[in-house]
């Protein structure tokens, strides 16, 4: 069986610098993407026990370390109904220096291994040795047996962003993604010369949505967050029409794309970005933060091919329960369709229907799009595990997919690393992997520095100019930005 160590790779760092940094080389993208379903997220009105939205201390002002590709979820797949954010695009990590031709460094499977799978006995013995867990003797970081390792998580310290940037700040290139409340811009700082995602949020529309709080929600998370797999917001600014939010430009592209060009991931691969995705929730969850809208056109690709998680537009803290009915139809907990009040283990719900939509290519309630019979499919709780499923990862999709909370692995004592130490997770050394210490199963192939936006699709341009001045009847409902 290929199992998912992490092979040490040539350390990157992350960009650290905000568009007001000095000048500096930066990575841009290219990798196509082609996603064609509509998957539409859903909303309702947001209930929580107990208010989490404690106000935040004002800290001194700390440039963003490793500025993690951050572009805002509006990916070409699917427009989200009633989602506050933009149409979600593709984003990736926005590597700061310039991008070398690493030779044979990345000599990994290319987009025809995912493809075509091919199985672990005709794997290249090059690769089977990337999914070898790292000996005792060359990491005392590799985990134990029993799985049982400590990983410690990053600070989390809120940054400042409210006005920190405007828009005479950026020179906008093109459109990268356009949603119900506005679009997302390719822009470049006439400081550093680096690119950035910008998300324009249309305040209107936002008002007329009842979006207010999931809006205020996302800025306020995605500036208290920082993680290896998350991405970074740099700053916010409004005028009197819209609202700002410039993110790292995310070079690689959704995974939502490469999972379609692949139909189905290997188990290795699948395994992959489901331990990334695993470290990120488990970070959240501490933070006492509930995502609530996991799935593929929000993992992002940096240019080395690790993920990035986009579109925090249902990301709220929630120290205990709320009821809010939000996210994708296909991914949503049975006890959120029943209108039950839910906690964090909504999350990991969620990770097993990706791990099961990666695995399989299809979720496992889909039922002709019908987001009425995708809810009857989850409340009756039938899963049809496809024989070429790995029995290991059946064992963790059935922990997972299961509407007992006191089944459900991440809601019992153990937490998150219930998750971690299960089995299909076995060779995976945890504290490598967040630090980005292995080579990723599929490098996209992006130049560095261009500002390449080819992997995204055609959008026609806004029209209405930014920046305008005048009366502001909805400013004061937006005071952090």
């Amino acid at each position: 069986m290929p199992s998912l160590g992490f092979l040490k790779k040539k350390k990157t760092r992350d960009s650290t610098e905000s568009p007001t940094s000095p000048v500096k080389d930066n990575g841009a993208p290219i990798f196509p993407t082609s996603s064609k379903t509509q998957r539409a997220s859903v909303v309702s009105k947001t209930s929580t026990k107990t208010n989490p939205e404690t106000q935040q201390q004002q800290q001194q002002p700390q440039q963003p370390a490793a500025p993690q590709s951050t572009q805002a979820s509006s990916g070409p797949s699917h427009k989200p109904v009633d989602s506050m954010n933009s149409h979600p695009y593709p984003t990736s990590q926005a590597s700061p220096e310039p991008y070398q031709n690493q030779g044979t460094s990345h000599n990994v499977p290319s987009i025809q291994n995912l493809i075509h799978p091919i199985s672990s006995s005709q794997a290249p013995a090059s690769y089977q040795q990337q999914l070898l867990p790292q000996s005792q003797s060359q990491s005392q970081t590799t985990k134990p047996a029993n799985g049982g390792v400590h990983i410690a998580q990053p600070q989390s310290q809120p940054r400042v962003t409210k006005g920190k940037y405007t828009l005479q700040d950026f020179a906008i290139q093109r459109t990268l993604g356009t949603g119900s409340f506005g679009r997302v811009h390719l822009v470049q700082s006439k400081h550093n010369q680096r690119y950035y995602a910008v998300k324009v949020l249309k305040k209107a529309q936002v008002v007329k949505m009842k979006q207010v709080e999931h809006t205020n929600d996302e800025r306020r998370m995605l500036q208290q967050v920082k993680h290896p797999f998350l991405i970074t917001l740099w700053g916010t600014f409004q005028d009197s029409k819209n609202l700002y939010m410039v993110m790292d430009f995310v070079e690689g592209g959704e995974l939502f794309s490469l999972l379609r060009k692949s139909q189905r991931f290997p188990n290795p691969v699948a395994k992959f970005y489901a331990a990334e995705v695993t470290l990120a929730l488990d970070y959240l969850h501490a933070q006492n933060i509930i995502y609530r809208d996991l799935k593929p056109e929000n993992l992002l690709l940096d240019r080395h091919g690790h993920l990035k998680i986009t579109d925090f537009g249902f990301a709220k803290e929630v120290p205990d329960i709320t009821w809010t009915l939000c996210g994708t139809p296909d991914y949503l907990a049975p006890e959120v369709v029943a209108s039950k009040g839910y906690n964090k283990s909504v999350d990991w719900w969620s990770l097993g229907i990706l791990i099961f939509e990666m695995l399989c290519g299809f979720t496992p309630f889909w039922d002709g799009g019908s987001p009425m019979k995708i809810y009857e499919n989850i409340l009756k709780g039938r899963v049809k595990y496809p024989p070429y499923i790995h029995p290991d990862a059946q064992d963790l999709l059935q922990k997972l997919i299961t509407p007992d909370l006191t089944k459900r692995l991440g809601n019992l004592h153990g937490g998150s690393k219930d998750v971690m130490n299960h089995p299909w997770f076995a060779e995976v050394t945890w504290e490598r992997l967040q630090k980005k210490d292995i080579d990723a199963p599929y490098v996209p192939p992006v130049r560095a520095g261009v500002g390449d936006a080819s992997q995204f699709d055609k959008y026609p341009e806004e029209t209405e100019a930014y920046g305008q001045t005048g009366d502001d009847p909805h400013g004061h409902l937006f005071p952090d930005f």
